[in-house]
């Protein structure tokens, strides 16, 4: 992954390394990154440590650094081509992105006992798996 940020009232942009962060949770429906705002809240949070104030901050993701690399390219080129951006880089010494768990997660595993994550694992597995089998024919 990797941010951007940018005011509004400034002609500099803000470009973070592009990051590997561990352990991020991904919707398994749509591959996209769960908990993205709290990502992009801690690029902001980091720019108002340094003084820089009313940014609007964004995450950027993909699943394989080929796709991230590619985001990236286009991006910056979007605002190196406009001359009048000033870009700056965030190296990921300045700034990390820390793996965030989604409050839904954090919600149903307090909740639960070991036990009942498991069966409830597999209760979903056995759900899905039951979802896919053809209807039966009644004779």
């Amino acid at each position: 992954m990797f941010g951007f940020a940018q005011s509004f009232n400034d002609s500099t942009v803000y470009f973070t390394d592009i990051q590997v962060v561990d352990s991020v949770y991904i919707e398994q429906k749509t591959k996209f990154l769960m908990e993205r705002e709290n990502y992009s809240y801690q690029l902001k949070n980091y720019l108002e440590g340094t003084g820089k104030k009313n940014m609007a901050c964004i995450t950027s993701f993909a699943l394989t650094r080929k796709d991230i690399e590619k985001k990236y390219l286009k991006m910056k080129q979007r605002y190196s081509t406009r001359g009048h951006y000033s870009i700056q880089y965030i190296n990921e010494n300045e700034m990390k992105f820390t793996s965030v768990k989604p409050d839904v997660l954090e919600r149903e595993e307090q909740s639960l006992t070991k036990a009942q994550l498991k069966a409830k694992k597999k209760a979903a597995k056995k759900e899905k798996k039951d979802g896919r089998k053809p209807p039966r024919k009644n004779s």
